[in-house]
Formats: C-alpha cells, structure tokens, sequence
C-alpha cells in the first residue's frame, strides 16, 4: 500500500488562462487549511505576459482571507499546527527577499489573534529553483509565483522537481489540455481544477519522492490490497463420457 510522501504541488498558468479564475484557484488552493494540506497549491508558474495581472488579482484577493480560530464562524484560515511551525515557516518569509524574491504579501505583518500559532496568508514573486522558498516544503499559507517564458520551460521545471504528487494547467486551449496530460510527469493532474483529488473509484496517489510503497491507497488498487486472488486452472473431458453420477448439477 502507498504512503504519501513530499507534496510541492505546481499550478500552470497559461497566457490564455481566465485571470479571475485562476487567481480564485490559487488563493482557495494555496491558503485552505493554512497550506498545511498534501494537495495544497504552494508554486503558481506563470507563462509569459500571464504574470503581471495573474499575481496582481491574487494579491487582490488575499486581504479577505480572514485568519481566526475555529470558533469564529467568520474565519476562513485557522492557525498552524505548533508554534514551532509557525516560526519555520515565517522563517521563509524572512530569507526570501535575501534569495533574490519579491515578497509581495507579507503574512508576519497581517492583523492576527494575540493567543495561537497564526500566521497570515503570503505571496512571493519572481522565485526560482535554488532558493529554499522554492527547493523545501513549506507546508503553510505561502504561495510562490515562478515566472517562465514558455510551456516548455513549465512542464520542464515540474518534470524536474523531486516530487509529483498533484499538478493543475489553467487554459482555455483544449489542445495544450490534453498534451500537458501526456507531458507532465505528476500521478494527478487537473485541467482548470487546482486540486485534482479524484472520487474515491480512482486511485490517489503522486509519482516519484511524492509515495512510498507500490499501491494507490483507494481505487482499485486499494481494492487489489485487501483481496486475496485465487488462482484456478482447468482441463475437462466430454462429461457425456461418464456413467457416474455425482449428485452435482450438470449442464448439458
């Protein structure tokens, strides 16, 4: 049976993508559950003229995000797990502008409840593979923006990451669609869906430093994991040449 393992899950952005669309998926994708979920959306890679009004219309959205306990029926983000956690990740924020990154929203300056490990939400643009923001995962409300020329540059920087876990395209292009299905090397990948959980008759599960183990958890591989196959192998001659009855139903 599969054991998750690393997530670092990657959202395209191709040029012809609805902005408000996907901003919407980046902001519900990136910050649900305070990013501390293994299919939260941590790196949007924006293809060409897309980056500019993409992270604009992100950054639009984030001061609605409202971060409380979960007593507050108005809260949309809870805190994160410990209060050590909550450092580390702040520990990002504070390391990212010295990598060469732009920290556009700066979660350690939001107005946040005095008793819990809360930590706003946070956007960093123009990061690149090298910096830590972008090589660990963080595991919280940080979401990051890599900017890339082409969708060949694209599908090459998330074909090349550790993990592939889950991954998402937004375009109106059917065929980039369908060939970003075939190209990417990630276990599950959504088309305009920023997380791409599948229902319980497929399979979950990521491909490469994203499992442990050689089975999907549910699906029909997870049906495979908890049944004990038989295997049964057969040679009969003519019945009719038998004088012997055996009180067993026969066909004829």
């Amino acid at each position: 049976m599969q054991a998750l393992g690393g997530a670092k899950n990657h959202m395209v952005v191709l040029p012809d993508a609805d902005i408000d669309m996907a901003a919407d998926a980046a902001v519900s994708a990136g910050f649900g559950s305070a990013g501390e979920r293994c299919m939260a959306i941590s790196v949007v890679v924006a293809v060409g003229d897309v980056a500019d009004p993409l992270v604009a219309a992100i950054a639009e959205r984030m001061p609605a995000v409202k971060v409380g306990p979960g007593t507050d029926p108005t809260a949309e983000m809870g805190p994160l797990i410990t209060g050590e956690h909550r450092d580390k990740v702040a520990s990002y924020l504070a390391g990212a502008a010295g990598e060469g990154a732009h920290v556009v929203v700066d979660g350690r300056e939001a107005e946040l409840p005095a008793d819990g490990f809360f930590l706003g939400v946070s956007l960093i643009d123009n990061v690149k593979p090298g910096m830590k923001v972008y090589d660990d995962e963080i595991f919280g409300p940080v979401l990051s923006v890599i900017r890339v020329n082409t969708y060949e540059e694209a599908v090459d920087l998330i074909n090349r990451h550790q993990y592939g876990n889950g991954t998402a395209i937004f375009t109106r292009d059917g065929g980039a669609a369908r060939q970003f299905q075939f190209d990417i090397q990630v276990g599950m990948v959504g088309i305009n869906v920023p997380i791409p959980v599948p229902v319980a008759y497929y399979s979950f599960g990521g491909w490469k430093a994203s499992l442990f183990g050689d089975a999907n958890m549910y699906g029909p591989a997870g049906v495979d994991f908890y049944t004990r196959t038989k295997t049964v192998t057969s040679r009969w001659p003519d019945p009719s040449t038998s004088s012997v009855d055996l009180g067993f139903p026969q066909t004829r």
